[in-house]
């Protein structure tokens, strides 16, 4: 595979690699022929995003200049300079104008948006909240959502839709740890309206520009944002007029004392934004990767009973006693493992250079456009060994480290998710109490699945899978 950032690998070569020589600013690395205007470019890559830059690095190296008038991309698939970028960089760069007007369509003014002191302010008021010893509190509301859901499984299916129970499942633990309780059927419409929401704005991000929603061809969208909106606001209403002392410790509590103590840093739709965010970035992800991981545990027999067995031993008492994670280390190495397979976000949210950017031997100027494609890192055979190859030991304690910036599923730098040690709390969680309750098998003739990325990387069929109990 070619290079286009070093010559050598100082990770596996113990020096240090050649000085480059510093190419002027205003020269771009190689990359693919783009045309008068790049929409031949833009067309592959809206067909199949991943094969394309995947092919791209193969021809071109771990920097590929893409040129889409009037803008010049870099795609950045070197863990060096993907670190450089997004750690040491990061003040020089701001997230792509056309994602922010798509997703603050729909978002708002969250964390997720916010862009400079906005989004300090912002990220160091929630931060307290998100780390990993606070969201130990959600564990309960985890477990037992998984109980109930598990509980309506049948002991046996040959071909169980393993996919949109888990993807069910998660929507009801988002709205347990949100507002304390299950909504039922309300679940089920919260599901759909996220999901036709994520689908509407990825499409549009293809779109030179975006569409009103009084035109008529967008009343599914307007129609699963009123639904969204108004399943927050009754929640809302109903937490205000109950007394503070009475409020749960649940996100939407934590979020409504920050409005009490600073009302004018946190009005009430800076609640309904944040709450906005917590269900459409916090459901889709967490539901695709614990898809791929039940698709890993079926194809892998001898590391699910593994997990099992770990799981089974964690719980050895009540299902509502408290677990430390440190129990589910085996199991949550599992996911990790299927999260670098298939990442259920592939690439970054590009960035955009405010001022020059040096990566390298290069030097790039103000309004050059990034992508940081993570997958093909985490598909880098100089990075991860036999890189098609599922081994949860890959992520064990005293297991030899990829070098930084080689794994990134929840992103890197000063905006890396804020969610990541709730979403990964959940995912053991989940995945624990599957594994006491059912044993995982790829049904007979079924073929390995194929990941296509539309709202989030999905397999291109709807997964179905042989349960049995365990």
């Amino acid at each position: 595979m070619k290079t286009s950032s070093h010559s050598s690998c100082p990770f596996h070569a113990g020096g240090q690699p050649p000085v480059p020589t510093q190419h002027p600013i205003g020269r771009w690395p190689p990359g693919p022929k783009s045309g008068l205007t790049g929409w031949g470019v833009l067309g592959q890559m809206s067909r199949d995003l991943m094969g394309t830059l995947a092919g791209w690095q193969r021809e071109f190296g771990d920097l590929v200049h893409v040129r889409t008038w009037p803008e010049h991309q870099i795609i950045v698939a070197d863990p060096q300079l993907a670190r450089e970028l997004l750690v040491n960089q990061a003040d020089a760069l701001q997230r792509w104008e056309r994602a922010l007007s798509v997703y603050r369509r729909v978002h708002g003014h969250s964390v997720l948006i916010a862009e400079g002191q906005a989004w300090r302010d912002k990220r160091q008021a929630l931060q307290p909240d998100f780390t990993r010893k606070s969201v130990q509190a959600f564990s309960p509301s985890i477990v037992e959502a998984a109980r109930l859901a598990f509980e309506q499984w049948p002991a046996g299916d040959k071909a169980w839709p393993i996919e949109s129970e888990l993807t069910s499942l998660t929507m009801e633990v988002i709205l347990r740890m949100m507002f304390s309780s299950g909504m039922g059927d309300e679940a089920q419409q919260a599901e759909e309206a996220v999901h036709t929401l994520m689908v509407a704005s990825t499409a549009e991000l293809w779109r030179p520009a975006s569409l009103p929603d009084w035109v008529p061809w967008q009343h599914k969208r307007r129609r699963a944002r009123l639904l969204l909106n108004g399943l927050i606001e009754r929640h809302l209403q109903a937490r205000l007029a109950m007394p503070q002392d009475a409020w749960p410790d649940d996100l939407l509590g934590r979020l409504l004392r920050l409005h009490r103590e600073h009302p004018q840093d946190w009005p009430l739709q800076a609640v309904r934004d944040e709450c906005k965010t917590a269900f459409l970035a916090g459901h889709e992800t967490v539901a695709a990767s614990l898809v791929w991981w039940s698709w890993n545990m079926a194809a892998h027999p001898e590391i699910q009973d593994r997990a099992r067995a770990e799981a089974q031993a964690a719980w050895p008492g009540a299902e509502g006693d408290a677990v430390e994670m440190s129990a589910l280390q085996y199991v949550s190495q599992t996911l990790l493992e299927s999260m670098r397979l298939h990442p259920a976000v592939p690439l970054l949210m590009s960035r955009r250079a405010v001022k020059p950017v040096t990566l390298g031997a290069w030097t790039f100027p103000a309004r050059t456009v990034f992508m940081v494609p993570m997958q093909l890192m985490q598909h880098d055979a100089r990075w991860f060994p036999e890189p098609l190859a599922y081994r949860p030991e890959r992520f064990d304690p005293d297991a030899a480290k990829p070098p930084l910036g080689a794994y990134l599923p929840f992103g890197g730098g000063p905006r890396v998710c804020l969610g990541q040690h709730l979403a990964l709390a959940e995912m053991t969680l989940v995945a624990a109490q599957l594994l006491r309750r059912y044993r995982l098998s790829i049904p007979d003739g079924a073929l390995p699945p194929k990941p296509v990325f539309h709202v989030s990387q999905r397999p291109d069929q709807p997964l179905r899978l042989h349960i049995e109990r365990a």
